[in-house]
């Protein structure tokens, strides 16, 4: 079973960029898929992005699109998300999941959910 780890959030200005990581253990890394979603205060948790377990896949939520990138590197067991031209909205919690089946666009599909880390863009 994959145990992700997210880091790399942070406070920054709109405009701005930030690139997080999701380290993941477990041997079986190398052959799923994994995806990033994001929580705000109130709000539901909602897909950003996802990528197939040989990187030659990707998917991205129209709200992110053009501006973020999901990268992987399967000999450090880490999925990557770069974030650029960063806006208020993209404030909140990102987290990444192992996929388990089904459409990459729903929470239903993934599991193994990291703790999460906090990603803050000032105006």
């Amino acid at each position: 079973q994959v145990q992700p780890v997210e880091s790399g959030g942070g406070l920054v200005q709109a405009g701005g960029s930030l690139r997080l990581s999701c380290a993941a253990s477990g041997r079986t890394f190398s052959s799923i898929g994994m995806g990033w979603f994001r929580q705000a205060p109130g709000k539901e948790r909602e897909f950003v992005a996802a990528i197939s377990w040989g990187g030659g896949s990707t998917y991205y939520a129209d709200s992110v699109k053009g501006r973020f990138t999901i990268s992987r590197d399967n000999a450090k067991n880490t999925v990557y998300l770069q974030m650029n031209s960063l806006k208020p909205e993209d404030t909140a919690v990102y987290y990444c999941a192992a996929f388990t089946g089904g459409s990459y666009y729903y929470t239903k599909s993934y599991s193994g959910w990291g703790q999460g880390t906090q990603v803050t863009v000032s105006s």
